[in-house]
């Protein structure tokens, strides 16, 4: 293990891309050569693929060629969203990132459950994770280890500056991503606590660190919903588990970049 990380050479590109494999799966599947939705969204607990399917608001994506996951397309106010379900930690979601990306995708929002460390300031139920603690392996494979995995910081002072002006209660916060949930000790709980970190959650190190590498946009919220079931009554996240709270919070953000784009 140590001579892998000892010899990453974080400059060479990868035989191994997602168009390729896209390509083959595309092939096998006799799958069109189409482009999915420009944002698309991480919905690790898939709370919200499963309100969409359940409220008609959501149909398949026949344009992704993914092996491992189902794509759904819907549309919410005016704009068209694109969203996969249950990709839960660092690997599976820098995996299908990286296909949502090689497929069309130009703007990434993860919407993750996370745990408390350090209440937000505001009680804002969702952060917008502005750095992380990298606890997991897959940002290792794009950033050295003394590098940040960070959100770019264009988008940061963007979404900020919108969330001021907006009825949701947003603040940004540093985020513990862990590979190893049932991991979560005492000494390393309080070792977050220290360092100032906001919540704990297991996908925002490597999506930032895969979005820095490779120069995409990816947005990581957490929606603050438990304090590591060390209490009765835990992992409450609101009307229809969140989704509704989380449609209005991705629209808020993917409207707010479509129009500074445009100016």
């Amino acid at each position: 293990m140590d001579k892998f990380l000892e010899n990453k050479n974080y400059q060479e590109p990868s035989v191994f891309t997602p168009e390729n494999l896209l390509r083959e799966a595309r092939r096998q599947k006799s799958i069109e050569h189409c482009r999915i939705p420009n944002v698309c969204i991480l919905d690790p607990d898939g709370d919200l693929v499963e309100y969409l399917l359940r409220t008609g608001q959501a149909d398949l994506n026949k344009c992704w060629a993914c092996y491992h996951t189902k794509l759904y397309s819907f549309t919410y106010k005016e704009l068209e969203f694109g969203v996969v379900g249950c990709v839960v930690g660092s690997s599976f979601a820098v995996l299908v990132a990286e296909e949502l990306f090689a497929s069309g995708c130009q703007l990434l929002i993860s919407v993750t459950s996370a745990g408390i460390i350090n209440s937000p300031q505001n009680n804002s139920r969702f952060i917008l994770i502005d750095r992380t603690i990298r606890d997991e392996g897959t940002s290792y494979h794009y950033l050295p280890p003394n590098e940040d995995a960070s959100i770019n910081k264009t988008l940061l002072n963007i979404l900020l500056n919108s969330f001021n002006d907006s009825s949701l209660l947003v603040e940004s916060g540093t985020s513990w991503t862990t590979d190893a949930p049932f991991r979560e000790t005492i000494s390393a709980i309080e070792f977050a606590k220290n360092k100032k970190v906001t919540c704990v959650e297991m996908e925002a190190a490597a999506l930032y660190a895969f979005a820095k590498v490779k120069n995409k946009n990816v947005i990581c919220f957490a929606h603050l919903t438990n304090t590591m079931a060390q209490s009765k009554g835990d992992f409450e996240k609101g009307e229809e588990m969140g989704s509704v709270d989380t449609l209005e919070l991705i629209y808020h953000a993917a409207k707010i970049l479509a129009t500074e784009k445009e100016k």
